[in-house]
């Protein structure tokens, strides 16, 4: 099973769906001002050229904003992606803060950028969406059926963005950006249903948007599954 995304350009709805199987969620924890950021970046980006892009992997890039002292502030930097970090070190899935770090289903990642997490084959439950005008509803039916509240994430994620960099470790480079959340919001439900307005974020500057979502049981913040899908223009 796999992402289902279907336009209805009379009702202007979007219905996009995760299927049962687990989609990974890769988080990409990055700055324009860490010198070691841009061939993790790189990484991540290659993701766009992948078939199984929105099927089978969701990337995202949070740009954090700990390392703008340091010279150069990051204009995708917010400091929620920085205290999402923090928590997930809270939380005992990563061992300290740093970039890039890079979690996968809120796991951390450690194995190099010359190979890619490999998908599990495991079914979780289908993560469904739909969007009409700025109005999303969602529903999530997990396969376990002890899951009986969970937290529903939603980005704006843009593309195609490009950053002079003037000073700091990166200075002199031009940075390419892909996956960047421009916006994240959250809330709980304990049916399993939401209805939600969709994040307003956007770039002047993107190619084009897609909006991820995915689901985490209260309290924590380790996905149990995912879906996202293009945004039309």
């Amino acid at each position: 099973m796999g992402l289902l995304l279907a336009a209805d350009l009379a009702a202007e709805t979007v219905r996009i769906s995760s299927g049962e199987q687990r989609v990974n969620l890769v988080e990409l924890y990055t700055s324009e001002g860490c010198s070691s950021c841009p061939p993790a970046e790189a990484w991540l980006n290659g993701y766009l050229e992948m078939a199984t892009l929105w099927r089978d992997v969701i990337p995202l890039a949070f740009h954090v904003d700990y390392w703008d002292y340091i010279g150069w502030q990051d204009r995708f930097a917010q400091p929620q992606f920085s205290q999402r970090q923090y928590r997930y070190r809270k939380e005992g899935a990563i061992g300290a803060v740093y970039t890039p770090g890079i979690l996968v289903n809120g796991k951390e990642w450690r194995g190099g950028f010359r190979q890619r997490p490999v998908v599990a084959d495991e079914r979780v439950g289908e993560l469904t969406l739909e969007i009409a005008g700025d109005q999303l509803s969602a529903r999530f039916m997990p396969t376990d059926k002890t899951v009986n509240g969970a937290r529903l994430h939603l980005a704006v994620v843009a593309f195609g963005l490009t950053s002079t960099v003037a000073a700091g470790e990166n200075r002199g480079r031009q940075l390419a950006h892909e996956f960047v959340v421009l916006e994240l919001n959250s809330r709980d439900s304990t049916d399993l249903r939401w209805q939600m307005t969709l994040p307003e974020a956007r770039s002047r500057d993107a190619a084009r948007h897609a909006l991820v979502a995915w689901v985490s049981r209260p309290g924590s913040q380790r996905p149990l599954q995912a879906a996202a899908g293009w945004l039309p223009d």
